[in-house]
């Protein structure tokens, strides 16, 4: 979700402790995410294929879910950005990849 909604786990300690870093990068979130040119939805399947690059197999399920519950994102969707994973990545991370999005799915 868009807006001050963060995945990693330590934002919750920064945001308790240190207000002002916090709302540093919920402002820059706000400045990322803008959809002025790519849309909204185009800019969270990018964050998807980074996440998946990455092989952050945490981030990567949360941008996943966050994809599906937002624009209702199909498995095909994810697929076709993971498609890209592969190419540019390897098979290490689309594999891990290709994991949770079973796991998203399987789950619905």
């Amino acid at each position: 979700m868009k807006g001050k909604i963060f995945y990693g786990k330590g934002m919750v300690s920064i945001k308790d402790e240190y207000p002002d870093i916090y709302e540093a990068v919920a402002d820059l979130n706000e400045a990322v995410f803008t959809g002025k040119v790519l849309d909204y939805k185009t800019q969270k399947l990018i964050a998807i294929a980074i996440a998946a690059s990455n092989s952050d197999k945490r981030a990567a399920e949360k941008q996943i879910l966050s994809a599906v519950s937002e624009f209702n994102v199909s498995k095909d969707e994810i697929m076709d950005v993971l498609r890209v994973v592969l190419l540019t990545s390897g098979m290490p991370p689309f594999i891990k990849a290709v994991n949770i999005l079973n796991k998203v799915f399987n789950e619905k």
